[in-house]
């Protein structure tokens, strides 16, 4: 088991190595494509500083609707317009009285307000003086809150001790991925290289916690890690062979121009592709783990052979559930998207010229190399069950 350690570790500090420089090579390629949104953003912001004015969202109370009134767009659809009276519940705008013409604009998004509700409202001072104000839309958190407080219930009354250390896992998971990942990201280091970093601390702390200091903890680790590099290979391998750089969303460009260029758009791509992989790949594979260990335990006279075939079919049946639930995952994400290629306008009238547009292609691949690493871990997993989980040590048990 030593030995075995030792050389996945040593595959794994390669793999990464090979990966990051590869991403690193192409980040050339694309420095260009940054430089120039830099510049159209740094334009932007110069010409916005002259016009700069001060600005707050806070919440308020609808406390009336003086006058209400829908109209028929041109389109079909109802435009819903108010004229509101806000009073402000807390801070500096407590009690004071606040009055939103939403008559002035046709809004496509605009919501229906009752007295009672509770919105968020921009305020905003302009070069000259004057004063405006906005409602936004519905203030969520209180409601946000509840849910989250269902949920904490629900996992701790069904999941008992176990599920109080899942919740643990998901605190650290989140706090790993904001006060990690996100803020290296952000100062310019390498996304593919730190999810990565950040994806082995997730899995050792999870699996243990969740699982506890057992041996199948171990053999799940390294059988998460192993599919993770391999999905991680395989997407940078065809994000470079489709030639995607990451800037298929506006998001992207705004974001190069808000950290000056610092992000690596392409690695963040594949970081993506890497944390969404990581939690099929747990369910997956710890079950695997589990339903070998409980096959040695009730049969330890099967052979490996007889118990790795038997533990496959199985995990087949699993897997092709959870494939499914992956590109359900992935599809419900960019639903808009898909709508929007399967209307065939122009230029996406034929099937090839919807594939051929960068952002069908990023979800294209993001799904199929998600897919081929959960996969492949069945039987990576399976295999190395099979083989470093101890009947004797079962029996002992």
């Amino acid at each position: 088991m030593k030995k075995f350690i030792f050389y996945f570790f040593s595959i794994i500090l390669f793999s990464i190595f090979f990966v990051t420089n590869f991403v690193n090579a192409e980040d050339i390629a694309i420095s260009n494509i940054n430089e120039e949104i830099i510049l159209d953003e740094t334009t932007f912001q110069e010409s916005e500083i002259q016009f700069q004015a001060v600005e707050e969202i806070f919440k308020a109370v609808v406390s009336e609707i003086s006058e209400q009134k829908s109209t028929i767009r041109d389109d079909g659809s109802t435009s819903m317009q108010q004229k509101i009276k806000l009073k402000g519940p807390e801070g500096k705008w407590k009690d004071k009285e606040i009055f939103f013409d939403g008559t002035e604009y046709d809004v496509l998004s605009a919501n229906e307000y009752k007295v009672g509700d509770k919105v968020l409202v921009h305020y905003s001072v302009e070069p000259d003086g004057g004063e405006s104000f906005y409602v936004i839309g519905f203030s969520r958190t209180t409601n946000i809150y509840w849910l989250v407080l269902l949920f904490l219930l629900t996992v701790i009354v069904i999941g008992g001790l176990k599920g109080f250390r899942a919740l643990i896992v998901l605190l650290l998971t989140f706090l790993i991925i904001l006060k990690f990942i996100i803020p290296q990201i952000l100062s310019g280091a390498n996304p593919l290289f730190i999810t990565l970093v950040g994806s082995l601390v997730i899995l050792i702390f999870g699996v243990y916690i969740t699982e506890g200091l057992k041996r199948t903890s171990t053999i799940s680790i390294f059988s998460i890690l192993i599919s993770l590099i391999i999905t991680g290979l395989l997407s940078v391998l065809f994000s470079a062979m489709t030639k995607l750089t990451g800037f298929a969303s506006e998001e992207a460009a705004y974001l190069v121009g808000l950290s000056g260029g610092n992000i690596n758009i392409k690695g963040l791509l594949l970081s993506g592709i890497i944390i969404g992989a990581l939690g099929v790949l747990d369910d997956v594979i710890i079950s695997q783990v589990a339903l070998v260990k409980e096959l040695k335990i009730s049969n330890p006279e099967l052979s490996k052979n007889q118990t790795y075939k038997q533990a496959m079919r199985v995990g087949v049946s699993h897997l092709s559930s959870m494939v499914n639930t992956l590109f359900l995952a992935y599809a419900g994400a960019s639903l808009p998207l898909l709508i929007l290629f399967s209307i065939r306008q122009e230029p996406f009238l034929t099937f090839n010229q919807v594939i051929d547009n960068e952002m069908m292609a990023t979800e294209i691949v993001r799904t199929l190399t998600g897919s081929i690493g959960l996969i492949l871990a069945v039987p990576i997993a399976t295999f190395l069950a099979v083989n470093f989980i101890n009947k004797e040590r079962l029996r002992k048990q």
